[in-house]
């Protein structure tokens, strides 16, 4: 963080003074930039960088950094008002939909100002990061032999081996595909399985960005219930038969977002449901790598215990390292691999194999169980200083369950509570949430929030957040329940 303001920081002091010089007049040296400044010779790099991707310096190896020729006057805009037509088409024959709702996925993903404490992040906190290791695995990488050249389109066998060891059953090398991320997994998943119009049963509630992908396709999300032991047999047997779907998707481990574990004894009974039903079963295994340390031994993947091929396994290694390495598995057996690889193919080409090489240098190196370890112990030092945080200060808020594995908590609101003013009373206060309409696919039961623990600095940012959700709550709702 700190060589991130020093790099920003320079690059702002630059660019002031470079509009003293004339075009074409060269900058001081990068030693001498280090000199005045004390910063490092990368800080100086990246500066420079930054000022020549912004079209002011061009610099030119061996010689230095040059003041760029002024930037012309933009061209005036031209009329775009023809796209409302070309965008438009009539529903009733428009079989995918060309527009997307990423509402629910940009919450997450969008970055809050500065200032506002991060209760709605998906990746962990840069502190978090295993940011040196990866570095050093990507330098590694780099440099080894062909890593630069065209990778086979599954993937590299032996990072293909390595999801299939974590994955175990029957699960072979041959069975896995490396993709690009979880999402890019279930987006060539749904597209396999289910032909646009088709229904697809979906937990309820469930991870946004999946009922995006799901629309998007022009597939029909059929909401099933989950509690604090998963799915619902009962219920899911009742949606194959009226809906006719041939696709679950699940989270078995920590769901997002209640955080539920699918319970042994229903473990087999979704297999037997969906076999019955001649249905296949997408496991979104996202957090496995995110179990807490008080967790105790987890159950396996569904995909372990499945020996007839029902099972789609999606496994990342995402959520655990950075939202940038983006390196997964997408696993199967039988002819659905084949439909699995020729959408992958077709969508993506392969996953850049420089990327693939560095996540075999990263799970290969002593620094990635010391990760793990460190990760398992720092989350649950923050679930715990966030239960109890809303446990004293906002009683008011249900926390029917919590999880031992992932990095967020799912609470319930008071009857009649307006979730959207009190997401936008939080922000006002400083520290921005993530809403629990867009987990549900049909109308929600109540009004719900998602908080994340490790997307903030530390146990003193979690504290702080709860202290400005409360002054929030008593903005918004009644003294009675929040004064």
């Amino acid at each position: 963080m700190h060589e991130r303001n020093s790099v920003a920081n320079l690059a702002g002091t630059l660019r002031a003074e470079v509009k003293r010089y004339s075009t074409g007049e060269k900058l001081p040296s990068s030693r001498a930039l280090v000199e005045r400044f004390r910063v490092s010779p990368v800080t100086v790099s990246r500066a420079l960088a930054q000022l020549a991707a912004e079209g002011l310096v061009v610099t030119r190896p061996g010689s230095g950094a040059f003041r760029a020729d002024p930037r012309t006057a933009p061209a005036p805009s031209g009329d775009t008002a023809w796209q409302e037509v070309a965008l438009s088409a009539d529903p009733a024959t428009e079989h995918v939909p060309r527009g997307v709702d990423a509402s629910g996925v940009l919450v997450s993903l969008a970055a809050p100002p500065a200032g506002v404490i991060e209760f709605n992040g998906g990746y962990l906190h840069p502190s978090l990061q295993p940011e040196r290791a990866m570095g050093a695995a990507l330098a590694r990488a780099g440099r080894r032999p062909g890593a630069w050249g065209r990778p086979p389109m599954e993937g590299l066998p032996e990072l293909r081996e390595w999801f299939a060891r974590g994955i175990g059953g029957p699960v072979t090398a041959a069975d896995v595909l490396v993709t690009a991320g979880g999402q890019s997994a279930l987006t060539t998943a749904l597209r396999a399985l289910a032909p646009p119009g088709a229904p697809v049963l979906v937990e309820s509630p469930t991870y946004p960005g999946m009922l995006a992908i799901a629309r998007a396709a022009g597939l029909r999300p059929v909401p099933v219930p989950v509690d604090a032991d998963g799915v619902k047999p009962a219920l899911l047997a009742d949606a194959f038969r009226a809906s006719g779907a041939r696709v679950l998707v699940c989270q078995p481990l920590f769901q997002n977002p209640t955080g539920a574990v699918l319970a042994p004894e229903r473990r087999a009974e979704v297999l037997r449901l969906a076999r019955a039903a001649g249905a296949f079963v997408v496991e979104d295994d996202f957090v496995r790598r995110l179990v807490h340390e008080d967790a105790g031994p987890l159950p396996p993947p569904l995909a372990a215990e499945d020996p007839d091929g029902v099972v789609v396994h999606v496994g990342s290694l995402t959520k655990v390292t950075s939202p940038s390495f983006r390196v997964s598995a997408l696993a199967a057996r039988g002819p659905v691999l084949e439909r699995l690889r020729a959408i992958h193919v077709v969508e993506t080409f392969f996953v850049p194999r420089p990327l693939q090489e560095a996540a075999l240098e990263l799970v290969g190196a002593p620094a990635w169980p010391r990760h793990l370890r460190a990760v398992s112990a720092e989350l649950r030092i923050r679930r715990e200083a966030m239960t109890a945080a809303l446990r004293r200060d906002l009683p008011a808020l249900a926390l029917p369950h919590v999880p031992s594995g992932g990095y967020h908590l799912w609470l319930r609101l008071p009857d009649g509570a307006d979730e959207s003013a009190l997401v936008a009373a939080a922000l006002r206060t400083g520290v921005a949430l993530t809403p629990g309409r867009p987990y549900f696919s049909a109308e929600p039961p109540a009004a719900h929030l998602r908080l994340s623990f490790a997307a903030v600095a530390g146990t003193a940012e979690i504290t702080e957040g709860v202290r400005r959700l409360r002054a929030a709550c008593a903005d918004v709702f009644t003294a009675s329940l929040f004064g």
